[in-house]
């Protein structure tokens, strides 16, 4: 996108950092969103439709490196949190995204640590799932408590890596047809197809933790301006690789369960039969490859989610509290940061123990389905601000702000989830009742 290239009169921008440093936050923001659930929408969308919707796939990664973009540019343009950002629309935004934090966090925590726990039992059968998976929640509850973000990060590149083997290795196993998929780069909507349509859109690593990366960012170092150019290769590079994964998972649906009408559950168990498919024609190793990238997928979500969503709460917390950006109580490792790690980690587990409370499982899909509209629309108001960004009721510099092209991208991601959004809480209030 040209529009968002900085201007050559500002010296600053051309202080380069050091190419090896330059992948970093936008893989830990992609992993953390690519989790079991996605690759299952992606994986039926395929046994249903063949290749036809691969372009649905290649559009959600572009709609997501344009949101990120922006929340990574306000950042490093203005010096300031997109929490500190929302704050400035209005006192609207924090009424919204309070509830929002704590139900979410509440039913992801369970969520994650079942999804991490269902790949190990399904390699060991005999143990159980619910101990496995409070067992998963308190790994991922010590890894970030105690770590780094240089060590986090090196944990999500490892577990990138082993989801990179497992996914790819699984569409290439399929010999995909070459031409099928070129063809289905064509933008067509089969009939009944529009719920899967609209749920790879989402899935493409579609969550809270795209408004994380500027928090990551500032965990990196990456911190004012001149960091712009390879925020945005970093950017570009992580959403390429995943969307690289959601391919592969459509390759795999298409020819692996489209070609052989095989069915298979639209929930994280269908990532558990989908191993039992490559183990009957692949045999068991492969079977158990690939139910180690599942772990992969689940577990980097997990441990992405209590790192990032805890920076997001510290912030907010924080401004509430009136301490200065970056006070170290709001950094990682600081006090409210991990006390939202608390909360993602044990009362989700009361959770695992009870069947689905309808109340509370209808507020997530409604607060999570308006998420990402939200953060659309507030990206094209704080992008589209003038102002020389000193200030917190001032907007972004000029030569950082919104162009046509990136409003047009944003307005685009706007209209998208909010039909996304639309489906979404018809489907949660269709699910609790």
């Amino acid at each position: 996108m040209s529009d968002l290239g900085s201007t050559p009169t500002d010296p600053a921008a051309d202080e380069r950092p050091p190419r090896w440093r330059v992948i970093g936050p936008g893989l830990v923001v992609a992993a953390t969103g690519v989790g079991a659930a996605d690759l299952v929408a992606t994986l039926v969308a395929g046994s249903r439709y063949g290749y036809t919707l691969l372009w649905v796939a290649v559009l959600g990664s572009i709609i997501k490196v344009i949101l990120v973009e922006g929340a990574g540019r306000f950042s490093l343009a203005t010096g300031r949190t997109i929490f500190e950002g929302w704050r400035s629309i209005g006192p609207w935004t924090a009424w919204y995204f309070a509830p929002y934090i704590m139900v979410w966090g509440l039913v992801y925590g369970a969520t994650a640590m079942s999804s991490t726990a269902l790949p190990l039992v399904a390699v060991f059968p005999d143990l159980p799932l619910r101990p496995v998976a409070i067992v998963a929640g308190l790994v991922g509850l010590a890894l970030v408590w105690f770590g780094s973000y240089g060590f986090f990060e090196k944990i999500m590149a490892a577990l990138i890596g082993v989801m990179f083997v497992a996914v790819m290795g699984a569409a290439i196993l399929t010999l995909p047809n070459l031409g099928e998929v070129l063809l289905g780069l064509r933008p067509i909507v089969p009939e009944g197809s529009v719920v899967y349509l609209l749920g790879i859109l989402g899935g493409v690593g579609g969550t809270i933790t795209l408004a994380a990366y500027g928090y990551w960012l500032r965990e990196k170092g990456w911190v004012t301006p001149r960091f712009m150019r390879v925020m945005r290769l970093d950017n570009g590079v992580a959403y390429a690789i995943t969307g690289l994964f959601v391919v592969a998972m459509l390759v795999v649906g298409a020819e692996l369960l489209y070609s052989a009408q095989i069915a298979i559950d639209t929930g994280d168990q269908g990532l558990v039969q989908l191993s039992d498919v490559l183990e009957d024609r692949y045999g068991q190793v492969f079977g158990y490859v690939f139910l180690i990238g599942f772990f992969a997928a689940s577990f980097s979500s997990l441990i992405g989610v209590w790192s990032g969503v805890s920076l997001l709460f510290a912030d907010f917390v924080g401004n509430l509290r009136g301490l200065p950006s970056g006070h170290p109580d709001t950094r990682t490792g600081g006090r409210y940061f991990r006390v939202y790690l608390l909360w993602l980690t044990f009362p989700p587990m009361l959770l695992l123990l009870l069947d689905r409370p309808v109340g509370l499982i209808l507020a997530y899909g409604v607060l999570g389905a308006l998420f990402m509209p939200f953060l659309a629309v507030t990206l094209l108001i704080l992008l589209n601000r003038k102002g020389s960004g000193l200030s917190e009721d001032d907007g972004v510099p000029d030569q950082w702000r919104n162009r046509w092209l990136s409003n047009a991208g944003m307005v685009l991601c706007a209209v998208l989830f909010v039909a996304l959004a639309v489906n979404e809480i018809r489907n949660a209030v269709a699910g609790a009742f």
